[in-house]
């Protein structure tokens, strides 16, 4: 399995690369809003629910900020 991955990287040298770039944005605001530093939990479980707890608020404010809050709502 590892060969076969590396033989697709071999082939498309540039998709690190475009993969590291393309998820940044998200990671970094989700950074800034958690300070930037560390997690306010402790244990992999934990640490898990306050991570997911942080994702689902950046998506539900780029769902409003795409959407409207009233288009949201009826959606929902």
């Amino acid at each position: 399995m590892l060969e076969a991955a590396q033989a697709r990287l071999a082939g498309y040298p540039d998709a690190m690369r475009i993969r590291r770039s393309a998820v940044e944005h998200p990671f970094g605001t989700l950074k800034a809003w958690m300070g930037a530093n560390h997690f306010l939990t402790r244990t992999l479980a934990h640490v898990s629910t306050e991570m997911s707890l942080h994702v689902l608020a950046y998506n539900m404010k780029r769902a409003i900020k795409l959407l409207g809050a009233k288009a949201l709502a009826e959606a929902i």
